[in-house]
């Protein structure tokens, strides 16, 4: 009797062990899916991760890091490289750094609008440059995430209607040489200045403007202290949503299919938002009393492009690039 009820407790041990040996490996079925961004959870592009992890649960577990915790601003590239991570929200001028060949989708005035970057990244010529990075980084290209377009925000009390109006004008823009030379093919004088003192260097006047998407002069009041936002556009801000190669070939056709239109469904949700709110501050801000109109766009493009292609930026461009996006 001993024996055999020791026999029955061995082999219901048994069963239950097997049943929670088992237990991990069907949750382990899904792959994890690692994302790092600089942005924060607060972010607009925050909801669009959610989004897209919603749409994508049924196949990876999907784990987001916000707010550069994970990997820091400029490393998450490297860390997809290196298989540390899954997916990340990545700079196009990180990518330049590795690719010089992306610098010309850095430059200004290249992209008109949200519209116009989302219609060459789903080109041939958009196609052309997302596959370098898988041929030369081992990373997917998933599309473009908008945040929205650099505006010049003034001080003094100037109409601006074209580049010749801007001589003369201390224009802060962020350090670096490629910063500065777009300050300066605007026709302005750039100031390299910390993104922190730009309200006191308005306020002073150690600076005339700064160059700033709509949300960041809401967010640092800036308006408090200009007279004017002139809608240049110059720069039509985007990172890119990617994803390592190795996880992409691993999928599949048919979850690679999902997990595109997923991404595809999120990027657009998020676009519009920005555009939205874009659309919002701007009549906000003539509200608060600030002059808020739109200069020759078309004659600034044309100086800004002129001044990229007759520099050293320019020399590791594809050939017709640039006539290939602006026919777009």
């Amino acid at each position: 009797m001993k024996n055999s009820t020791s026999r029955r407790t061995f082999l219901a041990g048994t069963a239950a062990a097997a049943a929670m040996s088992a237990f991990p490996a069907f949750a382990q079925d899904k792959p994890k899916l690692r994302f790092s961004a600089v942005f924060s959870e607060q972010d607009i592009r925050a909801e669009m991760m959610k989004m897209f992890a919603d749409a994508v649960a049924d196949d990876f577990v999907f784990e987001g890091y916000y707010g550069g915790n994970l990997f820091k601003q400029g490393t998450e590239l490297v860390a997809l490289q290196r298989g540390n991570l899954e997916m990340g929200n990545i700079a196009p001028q990180d990518i330049s750094k590795q690719i010089p060949a992306w610098s010309v989708l850095t430059a200004g005035y290249l992209f008109r609008d949200a519209d116009h970057l989302k219609t060459f990244f789903a080109s041939d010529a958009g196609a052309e440059m997302k596959k370098m990075t898988e041929d030369q980084l081992g990373v997917k290209v998933l599309g473009p995430t908008y945040f929205g377009v650099r505006q010049v925000g003034l001080k003094p009390d100037k109409q601006i209607t074209t580049p010749a109006d801007l001589a003369g004008i201390k224009l802060r823009m962020p350090p670096g040489d490629t910063w500065q030379f777009l300050g300066q093919a605007l026709g302005a004088n750039p100031t390299p200045m910390a993104y922190a003192e730009v309200y006191t260097g308005l306020q002073t006047g150690a600076i005339d403007g700064q160059d700033n998407p709509l949300p960041n002069v809401e967010n640092m009041k800036f308006y408090e202290v200009m007279s004017q936002i002139v809608l240049t556009s110059h720069l039509v801000g985007y990172d890119l949503l990617t994803v390592s190669k190795k996880v992409w070939d691993e999928m599949g056709a048919q979850k690679q299919a999902r997990f595109q239109a997923a991404a595809d469904a999120a990027i657009a949700f998020s676009t519009d938002k920005h555009l939205a709110r874009e659309k919002e501050l701007a009549e906000s801000f003539k509200g608060k009393g600030l002059k808020i109109y739109e200069p020759d766009v078309a004659a600034f493009r044309r100086h800004v492009q002129e001044q990229y292609l007759a520099s050293d930026l320019a020399k590791d461009w594809p050939a017709g690039m640039v006539d290939k996006i602006n026919a777009l």
